[in-house]
């Protein structure tokens, strides 16, 4: 079983993007679980999302401590929290930054780290700088737990008309994506 969990703020797409990984994995054949942690927060204030995939049945139901890969939509939450607190040793930092991925591998030294500046993707790819799906493309091709083939088929099914765009910025994040 792999676990990530997503480190967001109230707007950008955080749960989203947990929802359309989880059915994409169980699109793939596997099992999953797709969940957020939020309370009555206001659009911008810290988010949590959790994915779990597995190949076996997940009888699991908890919020994940110890996750395999963390997902950082908002690279300012690198100062108002840390968010690999329970990063397993051998995890990887999936990270939105304009920074280079040597920066923060040295911010991190002993994470895997998968760096994109998903921002000037999502800003050229769907002209508006939210990088759920952007991020989505960087998950997949630092762990290949879901296919993309059925990551396009779920974002064509979340976003109608406006899937073709996001599909462009996830294909596009899966191609720049920097790992170290």
């Amino acid at each position: 079983m792999i676990e990530v969990r997503f480190h967001g703020r109230g707007g950008q797409g955080a749960v989203t993007s947990v929802e359309i990984c989880a059915v994409s994995a169980i699109d793939d054949g596997k099992f999953a679980q797709g969940f957020p942690s939020f309370g009555p927060e206001r659009r911008g204030a810290p988010v949590l999302a959790f994915l779990r995939v597995s190949e076996k049945p997940i009888k699991l139901r908890s919020r994940i401590y110890e996750p395999d890969v963390i997902v950082v939509l908002d690279p300012s939450l690198l100062a108002a929290e840390n968010p690999t607190l329970g990063l397993k040793k051998s995890g990887t930092i999936v990270i939105n930054t304009g920074k280079s991925a040597q920066e923060i591998k040295n911010m991190f030294p002993g994470f895997r780290v998968a760096a994109i500046d998903a921002y000037s993707v999502a800003r050229d790819e769907l002209g508006i700088p939210i990088a759920n799906t952007t991020m989505i493309g960087a998950l997949v091709k630092a762990t290949d737990i879901i296919s993309m083939k059925s990551m396009e088929d779920s974002i064509t099914e979340r976003f109608g008309r406006l899937a073709q765009k996001n599909i462009n910025a996830c294909r596009r994040a899966y191609n720049e994506t920097v790992i170290i």
